[in-house]
Parts: structure tokens; sequence; C-alpha cells
């Protein structure tokens, strides 16, 4: 027996579509308050504040997470969603609510990153903090985190507050390995990279799918699968960032470099000539110069970095694989999580 789909399709990770034919997506306020015209269906109702703000202060609150959202990005987690639901038959109306949980805390984690990196571009456009200042930025994402932990209200499973805490908590120490390695120099070993990944990247992906299993009949755990697909979207995600000509034109030119990061590809190439110190050099510096990131992206290739996280994203795209013919079991219920994997393949 399958599902019906609880939303309509897929958004390529190629395509950036308009995030209004998501229906948890939108202004912030303009969703609370039901006042927004134009193409956007009406989109479901919930509370930002207790009747203490008006409608024009909601907006002052809300501005930078409306700002982003002015600018969408691809709803990879809303499609995981819908795919992972062709299993787990869990409500409409819990869907939605889980939805806009895991959107909520979403966007408010690119607000604070962006922050955390001195990033200049997000989506295209320049970052929330640069239009709005970084106080009503981080004020605005630390909003959203509450927002989304009173959705939680919705939800039958009484272990819900608690799966949302510790997954919050797991995205956090995720981030700030992260940070610490940036700011200390150190570059990581792929062991301590792979478990920041399955804390930072994997937190949301499994936030969402230990909230759907609390409202599902299923007894069956797609935790083992959510997190090989945590893990195989940051590598690529880090591979895309120094590759495509698409991100560089989202995010601007090898950002990682900029930032500083030390991202899947990089940690290979530093690690697979420990003597020498030329790449961490440039991390070090920050540098903005594209000739100088340009000589990093060489110097990356030429230690076979590239050609090693591509055969990672295949490895990781052939587990995905085992685990969801393992947990579909002949039904066909995979078609979506396929296609899926399919849009990942480098």
């Amino acid at each position: 027996m399958f599902c019906a789909p609880v939303t309509t399709g897929y958004v390529s990770l190629d395509t950036i579509d308009c995030m209004c034919s998501n229906p948890i997506m939108g202004s912030t306020v303009d969703t609370i308050h039901q006042s927004r015209g134009g193409p956007c269906r009406p989109q479901p109702n919930y509370t930002l504040s207790n009747g203490n703000t008006t409608y024009l202060e909601d907006k002052v609150l809300t501005a930078p997470l409306d700002y982003l959202r002015e600018s969408p990005g691809k709803d990879v987690r809303g499609g995981l969603t819908n795919a992972f639901n062709q299993f787990l038959c869990v409500p409409e109306d819990k869907v939605t609510v889980i939805k806009r949980i895991i959107d909520l805390l979403h966007n408010a984690s690119l607000l604070i990153d962006d922050i955390q990196d001195s990033s200049k571009l997000r989506r295209g456009v320049p970052v929330a903090h640069s239009i709005f200042g970084i106080a009503q930025t981080i004020n605005s994402a630390n909003l959203a985190y509450f927002m989304a932990q009173k959705e939680l209200d919705h939800l039958t499973n009484p272990r819900a507050y608690a799966i949302f805490t510790e997954e919050l908590i797991n995205l956090h120490r995720g981030q700030g390995m992260e940070l610490h390695w940036r700011d200390s120099l150190h570059c990581p070993t792929e062991d301590e990279y792979m478990r920041m990944v399955r804390n930072k990247t994997g937190g949301l992906f499994r936030l969402a799918i230990r909230l759907m299993q609390g409202e599902s009949a299923s007894s069956r755990d797609y935790v083992p699968l959510v997190e090989t697909l945590g893990v195989l979207f940051q590598i690529r995600d880090d591979y895309q960032n120094l590759q495509s000509d698409l991100y560089s034109k989202n995010k601007g030119f090898c950002e990682d470099i900029s930032e500083g990061k030390f991202s899947y590809p990089i940690i290979h190439s530093i690690r697979s000539r420990t003597g020498d110190l030329r790449l961490l050099n440039i991390l070090k510096q920050r540098s903005e110069d594209p000739m100088v990131k340009q000589y990093a992206v060489e110097y990356i290739k030429s230690t076979g970095s590239f050609a090693y996280c591509q055969q990672k994203i295949e490895s990781l795209i052939r587990q995905a694989k085992a685990q969801l013919a393992s947990l579909e079991d002949g039904t066909g219920r995979g078609e979506q999580m396929r296609a899926i994997l399919k849009l990942l393949e480098i």
C-alpha cells in the first residue's frame, strides 16, 4: 500500500524555483497573518506572538528571515520528507507541521552561518546581516528557533520535545567543531570530519525523520539511511563549492577558501602532503583574491582530492541505494528517493 504524496513534485537540486509552491514556505509574518497577495497559495496559520506585538512589529522581528525567503533555495529537505513519507505514511497535517519546523530551523541556521562565516552572498544576493545588521539578524534567527519549538505542540509524539532538543544540541556540536578547526587552523582527520557532519548536517535531516517516525505506525528505523544522506549532501556541497559555476554565482567563487573552511576535499589535499604548507597558509589568509583561490583549486586538483571526493560521493550513493533496497523490500516505495539519489550524482 502506497502513501499519497503530501505535496507537489520534488525540486531539482540544480533548479531554483519559487518556494511558494511549497505550502509551508513564504514570508514568515505574511504566513502568520494570512495577508499576502500574489501567486502564492494561502499558507497554514501559526502564531508568532501572544498578541503583544502588532503586524508591523512582527514584520520588523522577522524581516531577515523574510528577506532570505525572498531568494528561495532548493527545497531539498521537503523533497526528502516526501520521499520518506512513501514509507512512513504520516498524516498530511503532521507532515506539514514537521516541514514547517525544519524550514524555520534551516533558515535560522543559514542566517547564523552567514554571520559566523562572514559570507557576502546567499542564493545570489547580499546576506541578510549586510542588510539588517548582525544584531537584528541574530535575534530573528533565535526567534525562529522558538517558533519551530512551538510547532511541536501540534504533534502527538510525547518524545517530540526531547528529539528536538537532542538534534539541536547535535547541530550546535557539529557547528562548534567546524568553527574551532577554522579559527585554530587545525586540519581534522577524515573521521573527525565525518563525526562533525553527522552532527551538523545530519542533525536537521535526522530531526525530520525522527519526528515523522514518531507520528507513524511503522516500526522500521529510517535513521541509518538519513544519516548516509546527510553525509552525502555535505560532501557533495563541499565539492560543488570549489567546482560548480552555479555555486559560485549563488555563493561567490570558492567561498570555502575565503572562509578558511576545512571542507572534505581541502582536508584530503592537506593530509595527502603533510609537509607542504601552501594550502594551509592560503586558508589562514582567508583571501578574496580570485587568482589565489584559483591557485588553491589547482593545488587541490593536483593532490587528487577532487577525484577522491567524487569516489566518496559515488560510494555513499551506492550505500544509500543498498539501504533503500533493504527498506523498500520489493514494494516500490523508493521511487522518489531513487530520483533524489540520481540528482545527487556528480
